[in-house]
């Protein structure tokens, strides 16, 4: 199952990389086919995700899962109270989320935003700890990457701080970002 997502994104990385080099950069404005890929792209993943629900029930992927959206929701090196109750609504209403408890998904992401705006660099350092736990299953470290990939572009947008934080949790699953595009 896991050759066909790598496929499908593959796919999908392609498209968005042909769509780069036809003059578009994935920022709005500059090309409405790489915005698009983008969005290919997030939605391929998402799609992906919803189809592992059944088997994305441990702590272990939910608390890197939160740790993952708390870090992009925080990639700018602020979370705005706006900000956080999007990110939290996208969390609350997520698919393989609804495993959990709504509170426990809450309190979890909190922290981690909470953490992220009192000191950005240990933050990110516990989030990033928090994230490579997942790392000792494949399927979860991945899961944990789509999951903050489908936050990042709930809005249509990949921003570029968002793809490096994105890239760095690959590095700390040991996962290769270009697997995702990145």
């Amino acid at each position: 199952m896991w050759d066909r997502i790598k496929d499908q994104a593959k796919g999908l990385q392609q498209q968005a990389q042909g769509a780069r080099g036809a003059g578009g950069h994935g920022r709005p404005g500059a090309g409405s086919s790489s915005g698009g890929s983008k969005a290919q792209l997030v939605s391929a993943l998402k799609s992906q995700l919803t189809s592992l629900k059944t088997e994305l029930k441990s702590g272990s992927y939910r608390d890197a899962s939160m740790a993952m959206c708390a870090l992009v929701a925080a990639a700018d090196g602020q979370v705005d109270p706006a900000e956080r109750q999007h990110v939290e609504g996208l969390l609350l209403n997520n698919d393989v989320l609804q495993n959990f408890p709504p509170d426990q998904l809450r309190q979890r992401f909190n922290k981690h935003v909470d953490q992220l705006a009192f000191n950005f660099q240990q933050g990110k350092t516990e989030a990033l700890q928090e994230v490579a736990k997942a790392a000792k299953k494949p399927a979860e470290a991945r899961a944990v990457v789509q999951t903050g990939f489908v936050v990042a572009g709930a809005d249509g947008y990949l921003a570029p701080a968002e793809e490096q934080v994105l890239r760095e949790a690959c590095g700390v699953l040991g996962l290769s970002p270009q697997e995702f595009g990145l």
